[in-house]
């Protein structure tokens, strides 16, 4: 029986924010013995085609914290998303907490740094972050003991942050109809990815998983809550027993078949910096756009 660094029984309070341009979901998770709090996976807006950045999705996380009146501890990335922009410091000036994220950070950062052609001025040590994860850490939420777990495959510094009896999966799986996540970006590695899946899955049954994204497959109402149990059991890509060598090929040949996603090129450079927007010589905010470079 596997024993885990923190007590699983604790059932903190769990809102959800759904971002339907990015179709990504944020969290505010609860301590539920204290006023103190985490985010996850924070939302900044853009309009890519008018170069224009707000933070309607981050006001209505901030509004909810203050109407609550509770105390921010962390602004969690649980990695570097290809398909949104982070609002962490946007909402760190607003109410504190430490932003965090895997201490893989410094390979995303390394690779990227190279396809946006970074200068030197550009750290690439996890520096921007104020918390480099590794596998296994613990930290506190208020009284709750939470613990990480590395789960690459989808990205090298993916992570699994486990709240009580809430694991906040990031990209690693998606609802049970929807599967699991690409693994065809720089670093990405199919095998990776069904061995950290089944690190997941070897967690309580009863586990609650909270997804990073949901799409609606077939049509459905958009959802974010499922258990390992059901993940085990339903999962198209890897429940009911499938295998590795079954997931592989699978994933191989659908990723194969996708386009990059659209915020690609804006999310990439801005996540790898903790949420920052890059910054032109003069100081004005700027993005780059690399010419076949991805």
């Amino acid at each position: 029986m596997t024993t885990y660094p923190v007590d699983m029984t604790t059932k903190p309070d769990v809102q959800a924010f759904f971002d339907e341009a990015t179709n990504t979901i944020s969290y505010i998770v609860k301590d539920p013995s204290s006023s103190s709090c985490a985010i996850i996976d924070s939302v900044m807006d853009i309009d890519y085609a008018a170069g224009r950045i707000t933070f309607e999705h981050a006001d209505k996380l901030i509004k909810y914290i203050e109407k609550q009146s509770l105390s921010l501890e962390w602004i969690i990335e649980t990695h570097v998303h290809a398909d949104h922009l982070s609002a962490a410091p946007y909402i760190q000036q607003k109410l504190g907490g430490k932003i965090g994220v895997g201490a893989k950070i410094t390979v995303v950062q390394e690779v990227f740094g190279k396809v946006f052609n970074e200068g030197t001025e550009f750290q690439r040590d996890g520096s921007q972050f104020d918390k480099l994860f590794d596998d296994g850490d613990v930290y506190s939420v208020g009284d709750m003991r939470c613990f990480v777990m590395s789960t690459p495959g989808h990205t090298p510094a993916c992570m699994v942050h486990v709240m009580g009896d809430a694991a906040f999966v990031g990209d690693t799986l998606f609802m049970p109809d929807g599967g699991s996540a690409r693994c065809d970006f720089p670093g990405g590695s199919a095998e990776e990815l069904y061995d950290s899946i089944m690190k997941v899955l070897a967690l309580p049954d009863e586990t609650r998983l909270f997804m990073c994204h949901d799409y609606g497959p077939n049509g459905r109402d958009i959802q974010w809550e499922t258990t390992v149990a059901d993940e085990k059991a339903y999962n198209i890509h890897v429940g009911a027993g499938k295998t590795k060598e079954e997931f592989v090929k699978f994933r191989t040949e659908r990723d194969a078949q996708l386009a990059m996603p659209k915020l690609i090129i804006p999310s990439l450079q801005v996540n790898m910096r903790a949420g920052e927007v890059p910054r032109d010589k003069d100081g004005n905010p700027v993005l780059k756009v690399p010419v076949n470079g991805l």
